[in-house]
């Protein structure tokens, strides 16, 4: 059996991490496609990346899933995407099932939280 300190090392191994300036400089570019994976609620208490789409983590392989009722069409395989989440965590098991699904850009930027703090764009 594995434990979640497992899971995460794995995922953390083949999902990229980047700063928040890296992240803040590929927002400003806008070719890239930011996920918030927390809870509504969390988000509704804090806010987001401007303009992120919001799956929570609990949603994603349904959200990411083309062939899926409920898929959603920034998801796409090829586009390069950033994730975001509390602390860094929920983004990169997010990001290891995303790679998992054949999705080939994708990186962790870390908490929204730290995003916040160093000056990236947000919304309510």
């Amino acid at each position: 059996m594995k434990t979640a300190n497992e899971y995460l090392e794995e995922a953390n191994a083949v999902v990229p991490k980047i700063s928040v300036e890296e992240g803040i400089e590929k927002h400003r570019a806008g070719n890239t496609v930011f996920v918030d994976v927390r809870d509504s609620s969390d988000i509704a208490a804090s806010g987001t990346i401007a303009g992120a789409e919001q799956v929570a983590r609990g949603m994603i392989e349904f959200r990411a899933d083309e062939t899926h009722p409920l898929h959603n069409p920034a998801l796409r395989k090829d586009a390069d995407i950033v994730l975001v989440c509390g602390a860094g965590g929920q983004a990169a098991l997010s990001g290891k099932t995303l790679k998992d699904m054949g999705f080939t850009n994708v990186s962790n930027v870390g908490g929204f939280a730290a995003w916040k703090e160093a000056g990236g764009p947000t919304q309510d």
